[in-house]
């Protein structure tokens, strides 16, 4: 089966509708929609009081009507009575400004009290529903990091302290890999050190990867803690977060390791020319962070978003064109924000599967048709994507590459989707791949901006050039180590030696094949590097 649904919320509607609510997602062809991801305030009105009746009616309704559940822990927003009660949960930002009430995802990941209160609302989640018999996934949250990816309070400084004494060991060895001799940066205390906020002029760069590091440590600290209390309850219900498609602000290589199912949100511009170049981009990282497993489009619109500058509608077809891309590389679900379309609150102008205009609307009627149009597909759920060209997609490298005080403004993103588009134009399957990891499948694999690379990543590298493969490596690649210390030695390079012996290493510069075309296919064991 190929899960087709929604992000259904009946807290923003009367009860009244929500049997309209079944009966139409029957009509479209509904078979999973994702239930309670903003439901937090509903589910606990006041600290301490629960509610669980009007989301017990809801979830029998959908069962009922032979609708799956992926159901969400509600821990993505806290109320109103949190915030009040414990001021010290609400983030702060890297100006020093703390973050306030009547938005979303206003937490700081770090917070203890924050992660207790979330695993009291996990574990009465968890024990109520854990055995209902439309449960089909967990869904953790949402889309963690979107808003507050970073977060400076002192609740944060503390924890960053205590990750760099787990990372670094002392403090002797946190001023080599920082190279705090620089600038009278020495530290002679862990207690001595802040995140990197708000400073006169460029910070240290060794200490601003850290902090990435760190702050997306921290939010995957929260999705373990309750990804532990479903599992301990539903031991044989899988688990799921939202990605984002490539999001700077957590490292999705660690996350995927941690997650059961990988699902993504994604919403290209209709009126972007490289959408479906680079919405497919997005399709094949999802893939390949689940090492080539079925995944889920968690989230996409119908038609038009209303967080864009100018929110261009999607034309005619365009919805179930994108939605057949998805599948053809390797998701068994097409899903939405949102099933019905808010009539209040900040995205009601957002679209939804059931539009303002009701059932009389051309989204609606596409809607229905895609749904009709994806029963037909299920004989090809499962089946696996092969691809023999790799891209490394290295966050260390992208936190590093856009630091300030480097040789050039970049942006990570853009250098990976240049290489990504002329081969998407050519026909040819991508996966990507994480810095260090096995290559032996690949024929080609390309490095972008590999900024960040340790010894280790280019050992593999190099012995991936050894073995017969062929390497290409971007502009920007290797100049830095792990810890943001510089490359000794001049930049990677091909001496003349290793010229006449392709197999000897990983070093090239592109003036030594400057009118070589990009896409001509490199000998067999070559290792060359394009220089744009």
């Amino acid at each position: 089966m190929i899960f087709y649904g929604g992000d259904y919320n009946p807290e923003q509607w009367d009860e009244a509708v929500w049997d309209e609510d079944v009966r139409l997602m029957q009509q479209a062809g509904v078979t999973m929609v994702s239930v309670g991801i903003f439901a937090w305030a509903k589910l606990e009105p006041r600290e301490g009081e629960f509610d669980f009746g009007w989301l017990d009616r809801v979830l029998d309704k959908l069962h009922a009507g032979g609708i799956r559940l992926d159901l969400a822990t509600a821990t993505a927003s806290p109320p109103p009575w949190l915030t009040k009660a414990y001021p010290e949960v609400l983030p702060v930002t890297e100006d020093g400004t703390v973050l306030q009430v009547g938005s979303r995802q206003q937490y700081c990941p770090s917070s203890p009290i924050l992660r207790s209160l979330t695993e009291r609302l996990v574990s009465k989640i968890a024990e109520r529903y854990g055995n209902h018999p439309g449960l089909q996934m967990w869904h953790i949250n949402n889309e963690y990091g979107c808003h507050v990816s970073h977060c400076y309070c002192a609740v944060s400084a503390d924890a960053f302290r205590s990750w760099l004494r787990a990372k670094h060991g002392s403090i002797d060895a946190l001023n080599r890999a920082w190279g705090t001799g620089f600038w009278s940066q020495g530290y002679s205390d862990f207690d001595e050190i802040f995140p990197p906020s708000a400073a006169p002029t460029f910070r240290n760069p060794g200490q601003l990867l850290d902090f990435d590091r760190f702050s997306s440590d921290a939010l995957l600290d929260c999705f373990r803690a309750e990804a532990a209390i479903l599992r301990a309850a539903a031991p044989n219900v899988p688990i799921t977060t939202n990605f984002m498609g490539a999001f700077k602000g957590a490292d999705y290589w660690k996350w995927a390791r941690e997650i059961d199912i990988v699902s993504d949100d994604s919403y290209p511009d209709p009126a972007d020319p490289n959408s479906p170049a680079f919405a497919a981009m997005s399709r094949d990282l999802m893939r390949s962070l689940g090492n080539g497993k079925p995944w889920l489009l968690m989230e996409q619109a119908p038609s038009a978003v209303n967080w864009r500058e100018r929110n261009a509608p999607k034309a005619p077809g365009q919805m179930r064109a994108w939605s057949m891309q998805v599948v053809a590389r390797g998701a068994d679900g097409i899903l939405f924000f949102q099933w019905r379309q808010s009539v209040a609150g900040a995205e009601k102008f957002h679209s939804g599967m059931l539009p303002h205009a009701g059932t009389d609307s051309r989204v609606w009627r596409e809607v229905e048709a895609l749904g009709a149009e994806l029963k037909t597909l299920a004989p090809v759920a499962g089946a696996k994507v092969e691809a023999r060209t790799g891209i490394v997609f290295d966050w260390q490298s992208w936190w590093s590459l856009e630091q300030d005080a480097t040789p050039a403004h970049l942006s990570y993103v853009q250098g990976v989707f240049a290489w990504y588009e002329a081969l998407w134009h050519l026909g040819v399957p991508v996966d990507f791949v994480e810095a260090g990891s096995d290559l032996t499948t690949y024929g080609v694999v390309i490095a972008p901006n590999l900024f960040a690379a340790s010894t280790a990543t280019l050992a593999g590298l190099d012995s991936f050039v050894r073995g017969g493969g062929h390497l290409l490596v971007g502009y920007q690649s290797g100049i830095t180590d792990e810890d943001a210390r510089t490359t000794q030695g001049g930049l990677p390079r091909r001496t003349p030696a290793d010229a006449r012996h392709p197999h000897r290493g990983v070093r090239t510069t592109a003036e030594h094949r400057p009118h070589r075309p990009q896409h001509t296919a490199p000998t067999r064991g070559d290792h060359w590097c394009v220089d744009g």
